[in-house]
């Protein structure tokens, strides 16, 4: 199947490359001719594992390739995926601007009957205005379906390619067969493919997201509670989730959640609540907890070390807002650093993706570390803020004997704090 895919962000991307790997024709479409020119050298503008070595094997098999014709990339498509960004206003909706852009594009190129898919967040309602405009440009038959994204940064190829569900909303027999034609390679030993109204496949996201931040946002709050009381937050958790009910996933209390996704999703599911006269009184909380962790951990540093941070170097351990990502939007690693600077600390990072990211965000503002114990020496605390696989098992004995004070601020509670209290270092977690 011929397939356009109108954007090469994160998801439009990861999709163009699993959709090629398939056997699909695909054309990924971007206005960036800078960026479109890095990746048919096969150079990759993210991190994410697997990606890399999926675009340059397609693009040698010749089933990948980039245009900036979009024109020509939606007469040649049978299907064209609607992958543009939606960046957030400053009311919280979802701008929508580059979707209609594309989708009067789409309509004034369309040549034949063709299924357009809406696969960037958007608001519900967002398909029926993206069928009127279309409708405005062109006399041809087509048909608009909701077929929103669930990956993960940092597991996005595997999860494109094993996907626990495939949302599909459509009012169209046609475009739902075209649809499940699509994804039949990647659903060969169990069908996950959900199909429903286009509206409920638009809300999907949404709900999915704010409810996986709301079990962040509620952990946090009993490890709170936890550290008023006296009682343990990881025996907590693991009480909490041999309950199948419950289960085990996103229940790691921490210093909350980052990233484009969550916060961005919360604030546009309020706005679409308010639009609808619906209070959703527990989404609205959830950012307000995810804030006030951060705050609290800043805390928890300031008690210890004072608030007047003038002569004391902090390492930090970690910069990316998950691990297995360079991104770091919203990461908590930007409020606690930007914190720590305005009350006079020296701060000294690594992270083993996002230091070409954190450059452009502190320029010379941080001093920048080529791995992860360059950062110690000197050091009156080291603050664990993403928890990557190789600081789990650091060698404690150099960290104790290379930093100034062998202090540890676990913001990820990825240490046992009795085994390290043995070996001479203090480790201050959340909830414990």
């Amino acid at each position: 199947m011929k397939i356009a895919v109108i954007g090469t962000g994160y998801v439009g991307l990861v999709a163009g490359a699993c959709i090629a790997d398939m056997g699909n024709e695909v054309v990924c479409v971007d206005k960036n001719t800078e960026k479109l020119q890095q990746l048919e050298k096969g150079i990759i503008p993210i991190y994410e594992p697997g990606l890399e070595e999926l675009v340059k094997t397609n693009i040698e098999e010749k089933r990948l390739t980039f245009s900036t014709d979009i024109d020509k990339a939606v007469k040649d498509s049978q299907v064209c995926f609607i992958a543009v960004g939606t960046p957030q206003e400053e009311d919280g909706s979802a701008d929508l601007q580059h979707v209609f852009e594309v989708a009067e594009s789409i309509g004034k190129a369309i040549n034949g009957y063709k299924v357009i898919v809406d696969k960037s967040t958007v608001p519900v309602g967002t398909a029926e205005k993206v069928t009127k405009i279309i409708k405005e440009n062109t006399v041809h038959p087509f048909d608009v379906v909701s077929n929103p994204e669930f990956l993960k940064q940092g597991h996005a190829v595997d999860d494109f390619l094993h996907p626990d569900r495939v949302i599909i909303g459509s009012d169209s027999e046609k475009a739902t067969a075209i649809m499940q034609e699509i994804y039949a390679p990647f659903l060969r030993t169990e069908n996950r493919v959900i199909i429903m109204d286009i509206k409920s496949a638009e809300l999907t996201k949404y709900a999915s997201n704010c409810f996986l931040a709301t079990k962040i946002s509620f952990m946090n709050e009993i490890a709170n509670l936890c550290e008023k009381v006296g009682a343990d937050v990881e025996m907590v958790r693991t009480g909490m989730s041999a309950d199948l009910r419950i289960g085990n996933k996103f229940l790691f209390p921490g210093i909350g959640f980052g990233g484009s996704c969550f916060p961005k999703d919360i604030k546009a599911l309020i706005k679409i609540a308010s639009e609808n006269k619906c209070d959703m009184s527990i989404v609205k909380s959830v950012n307000e907890v995810n804030k006030k962790q951060r705050e609290l951990f800043i805390k928890k540093i300031t008690d210890k070390l004072g608030k007047n941070l003038s002569g004391k170097t902090i390492a930090v351990w970690g910069l990316a807002f998950k691990p297995k990502t360079n991104d770091m939007r919203e990461a908590p690693s930007i409020t606690v650093i930007n914190a720590l600077l305005k009350l006079g600390a020296t701060i000294k990072v690594y992270d083993p993706k996002a230091m070409d990211t954190a450059m452009t965000l502190f320029g010379n503002k941080i001093e920048y570390a080529e791995n992860a114990y360059d950062v110690l020496p000197n050091a009156d605390a080291l603050l664990l803020l993403t928890e990557w696989n190789e600081f789990r098992r650091p060698d404690f004995e150099r960290i104790k004997t290379t930093m100034e004070t062998p202090l540890i601020f676990d913001g990820r509670n990825q240490y046992n704090p009795q085994k390290l209290s043995e070996k001479g270092i203090t480790c201050i977690q959340v909830g414990r």
